[in-house]
């Protein structure tokens, strides 16, 4: 497994990143790791496929029928 050494990161970040860590019961560098993670793995999902959205996002209401309105030109 690598290491890597990040730099001169801003005392706010690192004061935020501390409580969050304090706060799920984790240490700084185990924060890291899964806030790296999580975006990480997240990224991977993330599908650009419009249909699918568009399916996942109506998909609790179930199967239903829309009708067609008539149109003139």
């Amino acid at each position: 497994m690598s290491s890597i050494i990040i730099d001169n990161l801003d005392d706010d970040l690192i004061f935020r990143l501390q409580k969050r860590a304090e706060y799920s019961g984790r240490s700084l560098e185990a924060e890291a790791k899964e806030i790296l993670r999580a975006v990480l793995i997240e990224k991977e999902e993330l599908s650009l496929n419009l249909a699918a959205k568009i399916e996942q996002r109506f998909s609790h209401f179930g199967d239903f029928e829309i009708t067609i309105i008539s149109r003139e030109p």
